[in-house]
């Protein structure tokens, strides 16, 4: 099967609301209602992402400040269907390609629950730099919980890509 990342459309936000709903992700992924991701979707701050093998959705990618006048893109949510097979990482390293082909960002960052290890080993894989922790900065499911900062700046991934 053929890996392609390809942009997200209306017509995919009943598999990333499925995906994201998907059993023990509720502790991890966070999830939108419908409206709230129709809005994200067409606000030009956020683009959309869905990962296929062939023509079967794996999973999805979701960043926000996508081209920001910043420079500093945020991986706000990512998912996939079968976790631990190794799909993450493949959806991971496209999706940050993306982003630094397509836009001229400067830093990619993510945030993730400091206990969350299987996430973390995924981001370092792909060339990811645990930064610290913010403390309190996630409000997820009513509760203000600290996150790991990680971040991958552009020299990096160029370093990466090259070598």
């Amino acid at each position: 099967m053929t890996f392609q990342l390809v942009r997200a459309t209306e017509n995919d936000l009943p598999f990333i609301m499925a995906t994201e709903r998907r059993e023990g992700y509720d502790a991890f992924v966070g999830r939108w209602d419908e409206p709230r991701h129709r809005q994200a979707l067409s606000d030009g701050a956020h683009a959309y992402f869905v990962g296929t093998e062939g023509s079967v959705p794996i999973g999805f990618v979701i960043l926000r400040g996508w081209a920001s006048p910043e420079r500093v893109t945020l991986v706000k949510r990512i998912a996939v269907v079968a976790p631990g097979q190794g799909q993450g990482r493949i959806l991971l390293a496209a999706a940050f390609d993306r982003v630094f082909v397509e836009t001229d960002a400067y830093r990619l960052c993510i945030g993730l629950f400091p206990d969350n290890n299987r996430a973390r080993r995924a981001y370092e894989a792909v060339g990811f730099t645990a930064e610290g922790i913010a403390r309190g900065s996630a409000f997820f499911n009513g509760v203000h919980r600290d996150e790991l900062v990680m971040a991958q700046l552009r020299p990096e991934w160029e370093k990466r890509r090259s070598g």
